[in-house]
């Protein structure tokens, strides 16, 4: 599951919450993260499609999750969800998937935005996709 990925070509990095999923698009040259849209979760048969029709749009060739481990480095309950859509996602695509340890992403992505003086209300609007885009900005960085 922890495929490695194309060196080219655009990828996504995901932002999985409970509530809805981040989502950021990389250049094909793969080197700058942009924020994309977040998508209000529902059950895992709509996510996946919905994410699947923005992979083609996109024409995706690789995908980074974010995995939320505990600050001592284990996983707990939401890392095990994040490793179970994975392994239900990889079954519905051939893009190849990688994790990137996602520890205090959201929190440094809202310290940003309270420091730009974002208003709460827009705070809540952007705080996930922007996170996805910390995420694979954060993988896209360590490859070079």
């Amino acid at each position: 599951m922890n495929a490695d990925l194309p060196t080219t070509g655009a990828l996504f990095g995901l932002d999985l919450g409970t509530k809805t999923i981040g989502i950021a698009v990389s250049d094909s040259t793969q080197m700058i993260a942009t924020p994309l849209e977040t998508i209000k979760r529902k059950k895992f048969g709509v996510d996946a499609s919905k994410l699947i029709e923005l992979m083609a749009a996109n024409k995706i060739i690789g995908l980074v999750l974010g995995l939320p481990k505990n600050m001592d480095g284990s996983e707990g309950p939401r890392a095990q969800a994040t490793r179970a859509f994975a392994q239900n996602l990889a079954k519905l695509t051939d893009a190849p998937l990688t994790f990137w340890d996602e520890r205090l992403s959201t929190a440094a992505v809202e310290r940003a935005m309270i420091a730009a003086d974002t208003s709460r209300a827009r705070r809540a609007e952007l705080i996930d996709k922007l996170a996805a885009a910390y995420i694979l900005q954060g993988f896209l960085d360590s490859r070079r």
